[in-house]
C-alpha cells in the first residue's frame, strides 16, 4: 500500500452496451431472498454506478484478492454474500464514531471500487444473454462487498457534512436541506474519489459538500426572486365551510322570526315573549339587542327562571315540530 501515492489509476466509464444486463429468469428470481431481489434491481436500473469505477494496477495482479480480503473466497451454492471478517469490524469503527487511518481508508477504497470492477465484468457479460445461477450468486456477493465498503466509508465521514453545515453561514437556508444535500454530495464523491493521488478523502469531500451548498443557495436564491412571498399556508385555507355554516344558520333564525310573527307554531303570549327575549330575536338583525339570561327573562315576566327554563323548553319543542313539518312538506 505504501507505493499507491505514485501509482496511476483512471476512471472507467460506463460503455452504452454495458449499462443494462439481462435480468435473470423469474424461476431464478424467486430462489433469491427479498434482500437480494432489490439489490439485483437496483443494480439493472443503476448499472452505471458500478460501471464508472477507479481502476487500479493492482486490480490486475492475481493475488489482489488477497491483499485486499485477507484470502481468496469460494462462495457455496446459493451463497450471495462473502463471509469477510475485516469489513464487519471496520463497520463496527464507524458505528462508534472513530475515524479510519490512511492506510485503512486507502484499503476501503481500492475493496469499493475492485468489487465494482468485477461487478461490472459480470454485467458485461450479460448483456446479451441472462446470468447463470452461479454469476447471479457472485453478481450479489460482489455488489454486497462494494456497498458494505461504501456504507462503512459514508458512515465514517457523515460527521463531516454535519460540521460543515453548522459552520456554513446560510440563514436563509434550512439547515435539514443543506444536510440532506451535503449527503448526497458526499456519496458522489465516494464514488469518485481517487485513493492513489495521497489526498485524504475528507480534502476531496470538503469540497464536493461545498459546492452543493453553493448550488442549493443559488438555487433557493433564483426561488426567492420568482416567488418573493413566502408561503402562507392560513392563505391557502378555504373558508367555504364556515362561511355554509353560517348561511345555514342565518336561515335558521328567519326561518324562526317568521314562525314567530305568523305564530304557525301556535305559542302563547308568554312563550313568544321568552323565546324572543332569550335569544334576541326582537332585534332584527343589527344586534343592538343581546341575549337575555333566564334570571333577566324572569324578572322581566314575573316568574322564577326555572319556569322561564320550563316555558322555554316547551316553546321550542313546539317550533321544533313546525320546523319539521315544513321541511317533511
Amino acid at each position: 500500500m505504501a507505493g499507491t501515492k505514485t501509482v496511476t489509476t483512471r476512471a472507467v466509464e460506463a460503455g452504452p452496451a454495458a449499462v443494462r444486463f439481462v435480468l435473470p429468469s423469474e424461476a431464478d428470481m424467486a430462489r433469491l431472498s427479498a434482500t437480494d431481489q432489490a439489490v439485483l434491481r437496483m443494480l439493472h436500473e443503476n448499472a452505471a454506478d458500478f460501471v464508472g469505477y477507479m481502476d487500479h494496477p493492482l486490480f490486475a495482479k492475481s493475488n489482489v484478492e488477497r491483499t485486499l480480503f485477507g484470502k481468496k473466497q469460494t462462495l457455496l451454492p446459493g451463497q450471495t454474500r462473502f463471509k469477510d471478517a475485516s469489513p464487519q469490524d471496520l463497520m463496527k469503527r464507524a458505528a462508534d464514531g472513530l475515524t479510519l487511518s490512511s492506510a485503512q481508508e486507502i484499503l476501503l477504497f481500492q475493496r469499493f471500487n475492485y468489487s465494482r470492477a468485477r461487478v461490472a465484468r459480470l454485467m458485461a457479460a450479460a448483456v446479451n444473454r441472462p446470468l447463470s445461477w452461479t454469476e447471479l450468486c457472485e453478481l450479489l456477493a460482489w455488489a454486497h462487498r462494494a456497498m458494505d465498503a461504501r456504507e462503512i466509508i459514508a458512515g465514517v465521514n457523515m460527521p463531516l457534512v454535519l460540521a460543515m453545515a453548522k459552520r456554513t453561514r446560510l440563514a436563509s437556508l434550512d439547515y435539514n436541506e443543506l444536510v440532506s444535500e451535503g449527503n448526497f454530495a458526499l456519496l458522489r464523491s465516494i464514488d469518485k474519489f481517487d485513493c492513489s493521488r495521497g489526498f485524504k478523502f475528507s480534502t476531496y469531500a470538503c469540497r464536493a459538500i461545498l459546492k452543493s451548498f453553493s448550488r442549493v443557495a443559488m438555487k433557493a436564491a433564483r426561488y426567492r426572486g420568482q416567488f418573493p412571498t413566502e408561503f402562507d399556508p392560513f392563505l391557502e385555507k378555504s373558508d367555504y365551510h364556515d362561511r355554509k355554516r353560517d348561511d345555514t344558520a342565518s336561515l335558521c333564525v328567519q326561518e324562526i322570526r317568521d314562525i314567530l310573527s305568523e305564530n304557525r307554531a301556535a305559542l302563547n303570549e308568554m312563550e313568544q315573549t321568552v323565546i324572543r327575549e332569550r335569544f334576541a330575536l326582537t332585534s332584527g338583525q343589527d344586534g343592538s339587542v343581546r341575549p337575555k339570561t333566564l334570571e333577566q327573562v324572569g324578572q322581566l315576566i314575573g316568574v322564577t327562571k326555572e319556569r322561564v327554563r320550563q316555558i322555554q323548553n316547551k316553546a321550542l319543542k313546539k317550533i321544533r315540530m313546525t320546523l319539521e313539518d315544513s321541511l317533511a312538506a
